[in-house]
């Protein structure tokens, strides 16, 4: 985990309120693993907490997140340009450790998808991925020529407008027989995580499941305790520190 300056060497609009930024670090970070994260400043001192974005790409000293447009800060870092700076502090978190598994299934929705096509990035060529990614219609579809790169891709819509009708769960349901999956990724909002965890219980399915939460954050490393969820056995974890991986059983949704 290092802060490094880095310099902005794009920032533009790639979808309906979504954007992508890349920037160069001085220097190279080193072992990034999809489902990581960084926590990067919004370039304006009156912003004491840096945003935490989800690693979309890392090659060389290049860096590249996305992120929806919401509040004022993300505003904020959508009026970076090119050659300015800001801070970035990463790598955060523990990211997804795909083991020996093979054929993965990859269920994403939304701002989720963008630590899984860093994923795909990671093991191009030596995993065969099954992607089943959601947005809420086709103004919103982005990294689409990502996901098709590591493997089978279904794009589902809400409204219709683009694929298959329906929600990233119900399209990799409907397929789940068919790809045999040893292994499933996910990242989403928690109703899509949730409708995960229920289904495959109620399927008595019991391929390995990680799911990537999502969560408010203060510092990104583990002290402030904003991102704390609750564990199945009890216990707390912190998001940030412990996570923001976790298996799909280890966790309340």
């Amino acid at each position: 985990m290092k802060e490094l300056l880095a310099t902005v060497k794009d920032n533009r609009e790639i979808a309906k309120d979504i954007w992508a930024i890349t920037l160069t670090l001085p220097e190279p970070c080193g072992g990034i693993r999809g489902g990581q994260f960084a926590n990067l400043s919004v370039g304006d001192s009156a912003f004491l907490l840096k945003r935490p974005l989800g690693i979309c790409s890392a090659k060389g000293n290049d860096i590249t997140f996305c992120y929806q447009l919401k509040g004022e800060g993300t505003h904020r870092i959508a009026a970076a340009e090119r050659g300015d700076k800001l801070s970035v502090l990463l790598p955060l978190g523990n990211g997804f450790d795909l083991g020996e598994a093979k054929n993965i299934a990859v269920v994403g929705g939304g701002v989720g998808i963008f630590p899984l096509a860093a994923v795909i990035e990671e093991h191009a060529g030596d995993k065969n991925f099954f992607s089943y990614v959601g947005f809420r219609g086709k103004e919103y579809a982005c990294l689409t020529e990502r996901f098709k790169a590591g493997g089978a891709l279904t794009i589902a819509t809400d409204d219709g407008s683009m694929g298959f009708h329906g929600n990233a769960v119900q399209a990799f349901l409907n397929d789940y027989k068919n790809i045999s999956p040893d292994l499933i990724i996910s990242c989403g909002p928690p109703v899509m995580l949730r409708a995960l965890k229920g289904a495959l219980k109620e399927r008595k399915i019991s391929t390995k499941c990680l799911v990537s939460l999502e969560e408010r954050m203060g510092c990104g490393i583990g002290a402030c305790l904003v991102c704390v969820c609750k564990k199945t056995d009890g216990h707390n974890a912190r998001v940030c520190k412990d996570g923001p991986v976790f298996d799909i059983n280890e966790v309340e949704l």
